[in-house]
């Protein structure tokens, strides 16, 4: 338990040829169930290291889609992964999470080659969504809780202050993945991308619309590990709903991510009744007190 407080700054440890969860990569819907900024996370990993091994450090992540058709314990996770395509200026890669030898999600990467833009003139918004200001969100490697601003609030810590009917964003410092590794740009994005379905699907009673997927767009990476997600569209028909964000850093707009969700409102997550916050407050220092226990 010497590491107990570290782990907490980790979706995943490793342990040979796994990964564990740790407990903050725990779901609010159900204690045994892994979040969806895990899952997402390791499998952008896992086509990344796919990538590594080809040796192509000439392209970068422009689409990804997970498939999230079951949910994904708190048990060990192994991760494999297939090339689909390699080409010139393209690389498509698969790859799976399993547990207990059965898949429980799946990823696809599409890898492009960079160029140059056309000379063209091509439409696009005349304003970006705005990160908080470096007084409220000091620039910052170290893990923090994310910032939520909804429509005539602004932005806050407190989940509860924005449980309303109101137009969303998120600002949040990505997890480190994988304990003792650096942070890709690419598993930022990847992991922060299921906060889409935050942004989106909370509304005046909670979060009560579960994702079944997402898909991040990139024109380019982020700059950095910090990431914001403000929602652009929401519609809902006979349960099943279609989110979309804006994905931005402090130098702008860098793409789009989208998840289609079902209802769920039976397990709802009531952010009035379930602070995630004091929940994450709660596991550091239940983490600090056993490792001050070994010592």
């Amino acid at each position: 338990m010497k590491n107990a407080a570290v782990t907490f700054h980790a979706l995943f440890r490793p342990e040979g040829d796994l990964l564990l969860p740790q407990d903050i990569a725990r779901s609010p819907w159900a204690d045994n169930q892994m979040n969806g900024i895990a899952t997402s996370g390791v499998l952008a990993r896992e086509l990344e290291r796919a990538v590594d091994a080809l040796g192509r450090s000439d392209v970068r992540p422009a689409r990804y889609t997970v498939d999230l058709f079951r949910a994904p314990s708190m048990g060990p996770c192994r991760l494999t992964s297939n090339v689909v395509r390699e080409g010139s200026r393209i690389v498509l890669v698969d790859a799976t999470l399993v547990q207990d030898d059965r898949p429980v999600a799946r990823a696809s990467g599409l890898f492009l080659a960079p160029t140059v833009n056309p000379d063209g003139q091509v439409w696009q918004p005349e304003s970006a969504p705005q990160p908080p200001s470096v007084e409220i969100s000091p620039i910052s490697d170290e893990p923090r809780p994310p910032l939520l601003s909804s429509d005539g609030i602004g932005w806050s810590g407190q989940f509860a202050d924005h449980q309303n009917a109101q137009r969303k964003q998120t600002w949040q410092r990505a997890i480190p993945v994988v304990l003792g590794e650096d942070t890709s740009p690419f598993q930022c994005a990847a992991s922060v991308a299921d906060a889409t379905s935050l942004v989106a699907n909370w509304g005046s009673a909670g979060v009560q619309y579960i994702n079944s997927d997402i898909t991040l767009s990139l024109s380019r990476l982020p700059a950095g590990v910090e990431l914001g997600l403000s929602t652009v569209s929401w519609s809902s028909h006979d349960g099943i709903s279609i989110g979309t964000a804006i994905v931005y850093d402090r130098l702008g707009a860098i793409g789009s991510s989208s998840v289609t969700a079902i209802a769920n409102a039976r397990r709802g997550v009531d952010f009035e009744k379930r602070d995630p916050v004091a929940a994450a407050h709660a596991l550091r220092d239940a983490a600090a007190q056993a490792a001050a226990g070994d010592r």
